[in-house]
């Protein structure tokens, strides 16, 4: 118990399976939270990977800000050719259209549908200017989430997958099974008071 309290956890890990047609691609993903204090450890979980996550929270401004500060660590540091994904989170707070600017009439809170401050246009207009994979997601109730998954997979060149190796890396080439790996990590805004943007 003693060593939980003195070693800092900054992340997580985590894998998914993502079967394509032609092939299924296991993620082996390092959920990094991107909080500040950590910030000098986190080049030891992109190092290497093959795709990053960038996870910011519809609801926060300042969160579209530091997943910007993340795209350009990782663009700047991440091996060369990794697969970025700019990811909203929390779109079932968002109003159906999910282009609220946050700029609704005063006394016109309903608590549904409203707590947009991010518009769609905004991230997915920063998304393709740096090339960038864009989604809207709600980890709450799951929407978007397989769709990032899938579209990362069907990003990453075929070369990359079978040539990675190391901890958390590909799997080696030759395999019969036609699964590969993928090293993923995930710096996000740490929203919530619990340090998770979800």
């Amino acid at each position: 118990m003693a060593d939980s309290i003195l070693t800092p956890h900054i992340a997580a890990f985590l894998t998914q399976k993502c079967n394509l047609p032609t092939r299924t691609i296991k993620f082996e993903i390092w959920d990094t939270a991107g909080q500040e204090r950590f910030a000098s450890l986190a080049p030891m979980y992109y190092r290497n990977a093959q795709s990053a996550l960038v996870v910011y929270d519809i609801t926060k401004p300042t969160s579209l800000i530091k997943a910007r500060h993340w795209v350009a660590e990782l663009q700047r540091q991440a091996s060369p050719g990794i697969v970025i994904a700019l990811v909203g989170n929390k779109s079932d707070l968002g109003n159906q259209a999910g282009e609220s600017s946050g700029d609704s009439a005063e006394g016109d809170d309903t608590g549904e549908g409203d707590a947009r401050k991010v518009t769609t246009a905004e991230a997915k207009s920063y998304a393709e200017e740096d090339g960038l994979l864009f989604f809207e997601t709600s980890a709450k109730i799951g929407t978007n989430v397989a769709e990032v998954f899938t579209a990362i997979a069907n990003a990453i060149p075929e070369t990359s997958l079978k040539g990675a190796r190391g901890p958390g890396g590909a799997a080696a080439g030759g395999r019969t099974d036609e699964q590969s790996r993928v090293k993923l990590t995930g710096p996000r805004e740490s929203a919530s008071h619990e340090g998770c943007a979800c």
